[in-house]
Parts: C-alpha cells; structure tokens; sequence
C-alpha cells in the first residue's frame, strides 16, 4: 500500500529515525522554548507550529508547515564561532525547503518579549498575505 508515508515530503520531513531526538527535545526544552511555546499555543496567529519539527537530520525548534515558517530560539552557544558556522550552513541548507527562519536570541526575549513575539507576529501576517 502507498499511503503518506511513501510521499515525497516524508522522505525529509519527520522522519521517523528522528522520533527519539525530537521527544527528547520536548521533554527537555529551555525555560525560552517554553516561553515561545506558550505564545504560540495561547496566541491567534492564524498558524499551527509545532515543536521540535525535523527535516532531515536538523530538528526546528517551532515550525509551522503551512506557512514554511521556522522560528529559532538561540541560546549563548549560538554566539561561538563554530556553531556560527554550523548554523549558518543548517539554515541555508533548509531555505532549500522554501523555509523562512526567524531567529530570537535569548537575551532579546527575556528583555523584550513583545518585540520578540512581534517578529514572529510580522513574519506570519507577511507569509499569509501572499
């Protein structure tokens, strides 16, 4: 039998090697994810994300597949050259996808999570009026 499983879309997107991973993840999310997950649950923005999302070996911190919106929370780490480095070619390789990112560095969060949330709010409302 075919059915979704044998799709296209299924041979990057969720894959089933990376079940484990993506649960771990959401079991062990920093104290910002969960801020970004409850705005995300609680808020009306006319899109459904998804915690933990995976596309190939790279697993989205919130992505919502109708809009092809990934929204990045970046913690210190991220400031390190190397994972700079790493980042950079990670997003790039999932703008392929057609993915647009947003990336909100902790620090922006906890002192601005208006500003923050608003970003996210801005990238939605443009992605839905085309």
């Amino acid at each position: 039998m075919g059915g979704f499983r044998n799709t296209k879309m299924t041979k990057h997107f969720n894959k089933q090697d990376m079940k484990q991973r993506r649960r771990e993840l959401r079991k062990n999310m920093t104290f910002c994810e969960k801020l970004v997950w409850t705005f995300l649950r609680k808020k009306q923005l006319q899109a459904r994300f998804l915690r933990q999302y995976s596309i190939d070996h790279y697993v989205i911190d919130f992505y919502c597949p109708k809009l092809k919106l990934a929204v990045e929370i970046d913690g210190d780490y991220h400031e390190k050259p190397e994972q700079k480095i790493y980042d950079k070619e990670r997003q790039s390789y999932l703008e392929n996808f057609g993915i647009t990112f947003v990336r909100i560095k902790n620090d922006e969060l906890l002192g601005n999570p208006d500003l923050a949330f608003g970003r996210i709010e801005q990238a939605v409302k443009k992605l839905t009026s085309h």
